[in-house]
């Protein structure tokens, strides 16, 4: 790696960088292990699902935030949801939302073998609506968006004005395998990458692009 002053200071990530970062972190629990398993007989599809690391990482900023009103779009088979429960403060819920009860109903397994399940306040319907009808009151400490690409904008427009100030906004995907960053971007790629660019120029949060999994954004309401 150089190291000269200004120089790119990003690792590769390569398989053995990996199974590294994964021996840092705390393994995953015989619920987290069953729902995983589960996941991936779903097939191709699986990769939806978050990776280990980055729910560790929602657990953790969850707790540290000290958040109550936590807010998901996209459930798949429940594995963020699980993790940002996990880290809620007493009393708190995370509402989320999906479309799919097919993919809910093994979240809702899992969310009762971890003994969850009266955190989250699960809304199947598209999630523009739900998103909607949710109070500008709302105060929402932290929200986590990991749904269909090209409805990321709409999702966070709807999200800024119901978010407290200080509240956090995550992003998941916004990399998309690095073809965000292309000029030449199409289809998914493209959405992320003006949906990147209009959260670069929102005036109502602070944000930073993480590499985390597939790209974190992290963003802070003013």
């Amino acid at each position: 790696m150089d190291r000269t002053p200004g120089s790119a200071k990003t690792v590769p990530i390569t398989p053995e960088v990996y199974a590294y970062l994964l021996a840092q972190t705390e393994p995953p629990t015989p619920v987290q292990q069953s729902l995983t398993a589960r996941t991936r007989e779903l097939g191709d599809i699986a990769v939806m699902q978050v990776p280990h690391e980055q729910a560790r990482f929602l657990t953790l900023i969850t707790r540290i935030t000290g958040a109550r009103r936590v807010v998901e779009v996209g459930t798949f088979t429940g594995y963020s949801t699980l993790a940002l429960a996990e880290g809620l403060s007493p009393g708190g819920r995370v509402v989320t939302c999906d479309i799919s009860e097919e993919w809910t109903a093994i979240a809702r397994e899992a969310w009762q073998a971890a003994g969850v399940t009266d955190r989250i306040d699960l809304r199947l319907g598209p999630a523009a609506d739900t998103l909607a009808a949710l109070p500008y009151e709302a105060e929402i400490d932290l929200a986590f968006l990991d749904a269909d690409k090209g409805g990321y904008r709409a999702y966070w427009d709807e999200l800024v004005p119901r978010m407290r100030p200080g509240g956090l906004l995550l992003a998941d995907n916004v990399l998309y395998g690095g073809d965000a960053a292309r000029p030449d971007a199409t289809g998914n790629a493209l959405a992320i990458r003006e949906f990147n660019a209009h959260v670069r120029a929102d005036t109502r949060v602070e944000s930073v692009l993480l590499t985390i999994a597939d790209g974190l954004t992290l963003a802070r309401k003013r």
